[in-house]
């Protein structure tokens, strides 16, 4: 009689079909064609799980239904919020506030210390606001064009501006992750947020470190082709301090706890609003025509916010700079992520999952190797499931357990879970956090990876800190969630 559970080696095939394709496609392509490419990839190692576990294992049509609406939770609702960031980068470069920013940084900032003060400043607004996204689709929208000006290769700049809105979005008492990581552990948010703080502020010392080496040995672009940027940026819009309104007044949103889509909403009301206000003869050079009718207005608003704009400066590296996707081009981003919630879906309905985690935690003792299991866990189901909120929930379910019956702190688990599962989601090319931050900023997952520190650097300071015992120790009592 055939089990109705997937063997370990099963499992494994969609995955392994999954990994071998990609580096494929890595060798043949290269990096930036991944998201391209990558949904009939997601695809094929979703129906390669569906096959193997019906064929072999008998597995029914409910447990896949199960699957793919337990991943659909997670992933649909970030779909209207990806939408409203291409509207916020499109009505915040028309409008002015991009290129005013870019402006201003060029003029005040130190080409040396750039990568340095990018990390710094993208932490801070993260912390006050508690979105990685929201920061990276907005300040770190303009530290990606002044950095692209100065020369910078875009891995870096990317990296330093990941490295500091996820350090934000890891230690803010404003942050969904941390709340979720912390409630799905049983551990009250203050003090999983100050026990993180050991491996948290040693990875942002060593990722601010590299940042601030890169930008010594960096060599750019002259003070005479940066004063020709700006003049250009001047040519093209109108440069105004007044349009720094629109940043200020969503900072103060973000601060009042208003949501993430409503935020985003109201950022992008307020470009559209600047639009009129700072750069009012925009429109008539995106359409090409001088009639200033109400209706001709509200009909570009919406073409500019659905379809993809170009500018002309009169400089070739300023037009990609200043142009924008709209919503039209954030939809390849919401296809891989689709393609990437049914092979998550797959993965959970066929069993597969569950037999790959729980042959990773069966014979677990050594408290090391338990914590270096819930960060290679963590990155495992960042891979599959393509969603950072469900591999918390599933990694927190996985371990609780465990981390009790051996008598450890629960606090270990959720900053483990935080170290790897929340700041590694980034990382992979086909998760959503990946995905999301790929568009927007215009970089390759894989062309940045290697320059997030922060994120690289985290998971390898929780095994070093475990490993060496430091302030790990067994549970005197549960902490139980606020």
């Amino acid at each position: 009689m055939r089990s109705s559970s997937p063997s370990l080696t099963a499992s494994l095939i969609p995955i392994g079909v999954l990994i071998l394709g990609l580096v494929t496609l890595i060798i043949i392509f290269g990096a930036e064609d991944i998201q391209r490419l990558g949904q009939p990839l997601l695809l094929l190692a979703a129906v390669t799980s569906v096959l193997v576990s019906v064929l072999f294992y008998r597995r029914t049509a409910k447990a896949f239904k199960i699957g793919i609406a337990k991943a659909a939770t997670q992933v649909l609702p970030t779909v209207p919020i990806l939408l409203l960031i291409s509207t916020v980068a499109a009505t915040w470069m028309l409008s002015g506030v991009v290129p005013t920013l870019i402006c201003y940084g060029l003029e005040i900032l130190n080409p040396t210390l750039f990568l340095f003060t990018t990390c710094t400043v993208c932490a801070l607004i993260s912390v006050l606001s508690g979105s990685s996204w929201t920061t990276i689709a907005t300040v770190g929208l303009a530290f990606m064009g002044i950095g692209t000006l100065w020369g910078y290769h875009p891995g870096w700049i990317a990296g330093a501006i990941i490295s500091g809105a996820y350090f934000g979005d890891k230690v803010s008492p404003l942050s969904d992750t941390t709340v979720l990581a912390s409630s799905t552990c049983g551990v009250k948010l203050f003090p999983h947020i100050r026990y993180m703080m050991i491996t948290t502020i040693p990875a942002l010392a060593i990722a601010l470190t590299v940042f601030a080496l890169v930008g010594i040995f960096h060599t750019g672009n002259t003070d005479a082709q940066s004063s020709g940027m700006v003049d250009a940026l001047h040519r093209t819009f109108a440069i105004t301090p007044w349009s720094l309104l629109i940043p200020l007044i969503t900072i103060i949103i973000l601060a009042l706890r208003a949501g993430t889509k409503l935020t985003l909403t109201a950022s992008t009301l307020l470009g559209i609003a600047g639009i009129f206000a700072f750069q009012p003869d925009i429109l008539a050079r995106l359409e090409g025509v001088t009639e200033t009718s109400i209706s001709t207005h509200i009909a570009a608003v919406c073409r500019l916010l659905v379809t993809s704009t170009s500018l002309s400066t009169g400089n070739d590296r300023l037009d990609d700079l200043v142009s924008t996707g709209g919503m039209e081009g954030m939809l390849p981003t919401i296809a891989l992520i689709l393609c990437a919630m049914c092979f998550g879906g797959a993965m959970m309905g066929s069993g597969m999952l569950f037999t790959i985690t729980h042959a990773i935690t069966s014979r677990l003792s050594k408290t090391r190797n338990i914590v270096i299991s819930t960060v290679l866990t963590g990155l495992m189901l960042n891979s599959c499931t393509g969603d950072q909120y469900l591999s918390i929930i599933l990694n927190g379910n996985l371990y609780r357990n465990l981390y009790r019956r051996r008598g450890l702190e629960p606090r270990l688990l959720s900053r483990s879970i935080e170290d790897s599962t929340s700041v590694t989601s980034v990382l992979i090319p086909w998760n959503s956090c990946g995905l999301t931050q790929s568009a927007v900023l215009g970089v390759a997952t894989l062309t940045y990876l290697p320059c997030c520190i922060f994120n690289i650097a985290s998971p390898l300071i929780t095994i070093f800190v475990a490993s060496i015992g430091f302030r790990v120790r067994a549970s005197l009592r549960t902490s139980v969630a606020a």
